[in-house]
């Protein structure tokens, strides 16, 4: 009787261990299926995607949306070139800030929404041949703030990927500390 409690017991671990890493990976699903992909360099914003089909003259529609804009009409529209595989549109000449990148194929289905941080371009430091010392610019913002305080956003997959792994650690660890404190159960 006490041997097949500890192996329920013991199952019951395994399966709720085993179905965590499944229920944390659920909304990661979601924002895998988002269909575009946007990058930064200096003042240009990219976006790429092959989520729309073209109607032989178009594919559709990119906006880029600053802060305090609601919805498609009100940002920078620029219409996606490209082949059927892959499309794209670019922005230059895009100030520092947040913004978010918002894909509509020519069907008017949404290929998929992004935000993206445009940073200050680095100062370049001057040098002077003079003997009067001068001021040299710093570099702009060193680690941004937020998730993690990293430069690079490594996507909501690698934020869910670290939460199992530390749900996981300390799941072990409570296991270990709860059977060392009593050797006879399991």
């Amino acid at each position: 009787m006490r041997t097949t409690q500890t192996f329920l017991r013991f199952g019951l671990t395994v399966a709720a261990a085993a179905a965590l890493p499944l229920a944390l990976a659920a909304p990661a699903a979601v924002a895998w299926g988002s269909g575009i992909s946007v990058s930064t360099s200096g003042t240009t914003v990219s976006v790429t995607t092959s989520a729309c089909p073209s109607n032989g003259s178009s594919f559709g529609d990119a906006s880029l949306l600053s802060n305090g804009q609601a919805n498609f009409a009100q940002g920078r529209q620029m219409s996606l070139t490209g082949t059927s595989t892959s499309q794209s549109a670019s922005w230059t000449g895009v100030g520092p800030g947040t913004y978010t990148v918002i894909v509509v194929c020519q069907d008017g289905s949404t290929a998929g929404t992004q935000s993206i941080i445009v940073s200050a371009p680095a100062a370049t430091p001057t040098i002077s041949t003079t003997t009067t010392p001068t001021a040299t610019a710093s570099p702009s913002r060193g680690v941004m703030g937020g998730l993690g305080g990293a430069v690079k956003d490594y996507g909501t997959a690698t934020v869910v990927g670290g939460g199992a792994l530390v749900v996981t650690g300390t799941v072990a660890a409570a296991w270990f500390l709860r059977r060392r404190s009593k050797p006879h159960r399991l």
